[in-house]
């Protein structure tokens, strides 16, 4: 029976990838869970990463999704590996689980020219190491610098990324990465949160400096990786619906959502413990 694609973020940030999937996808139904509650991933350890975000998928596919796009650095950092080796082959065969990670390694080098990038991330996405070894598959030459920024989710999730104060842990983070190397010209916004910081990113960093975060990156690669696997998109089903839910006040989600994803939404909350 055809079901929704399912959407998994910490909290807030997977609705900027939603919103790139649903302009890119408008026929297919998606439904989308932000683990409020408990965020922010970024600090916690790979195990509790791990154990929220198996959660997380098995509250997915008893909605009967049969594809979850983990729309979280740190989650698909963490977890996605081991819940697609370990997990999937015993629970779930026929289900499948993809991460925001590789999707956006396989396509960052073509827009350097120095060969030298930086990745912005949580604490969790750059310790993970997870993208120099992604990129190393796809850009061997490629040399590649990270910056955690820490502040930078919390400061999103709060309402704070348009204010003042905000501008002195943009400005610490990529004083932090430029540091490394003056000659990274590209840069990766490893976070979903992060595209509500890009303005003020941008004018913290060099001229000339490509800033890239991930929404069209993601959204481009489920569209090839549908028309790749046929026999996935034949269990999408496709009406034009989103449904929203979070595991803290739905009603709290609703007004910040709207941020994120550009337009007004009705929420629903969901239990995953």
């Amino acid at each position: 029976m055809a079901a929704p694609i399912g959407v998994f973020d910490s909290g807030y940030g997977g609705l900027t990838i939603l919103k790139a999937l649903k302009e890119q996808l408008p026929q297919h139904d998606f439904i989308y869970l932000g683990d409020n509650a408990r965020a922010p991933y970024g600090t916690r350890s790979f195990e509790t990463v791990y154990q929220y975000t198996l959660e997380a998928v098995n509250w997915f596919f008893d909605q009967g999704c049969e594809l979850v796009i983990l729309a979280c650095n740190t989650a698909s950092a963490k977890a996605l590996r081991n819940i697609q080796q370990l997990d999937l082959p015993n629970m779930a065969p026929g289900k499948r689980v993809l991460g925001v990670i590789r999707p956006s390694s396989e396509v960052l080098g073509t827009f350097s020219k120095t060969q030298e990038v930086g990745i912005l991330g949580t604490t969790g996405t750059i310790q993970s190491n997870s993208y120099p070894i992604e990129l190393a598959k796809f850009y061997p030459e490629l040399k590649v610098f990270q910056q955690a920024c820490p502040m930078w989710v919390p400061l999103i999730e709060n309402g704070e990324f348009d204010k003042p104060g905000a501008d002195y842990f943009v400005e610490q983070y990529l004083n932090e990465l430029f540091s490394q190397s003056k000659c990274i010209d590209t840069v990766l916004l490893a976070c979903t949160h992060y595209p509500l910081l890009e303005a003020k990113i941008k004018a913290h960093v060099p001229a000339g400096v490509k800033i890239i975060a991930q929404r069209d990156i993601i959204a481009h690669s489920l569209v090839k990786y549908l028309q790749n696997h046929p026999e996935i998109d034949q269990k999408c089903s496709k009406s034009g619906q989103v449904t929203f839910f979070t595991t803290d006040n739905a009603e709290t989600f609703e007004k910040q959502a709207s941020l994120f994803f550009g337009q007004k939404i009705e929420a629903n909350h969901a239990d995953l413990a």
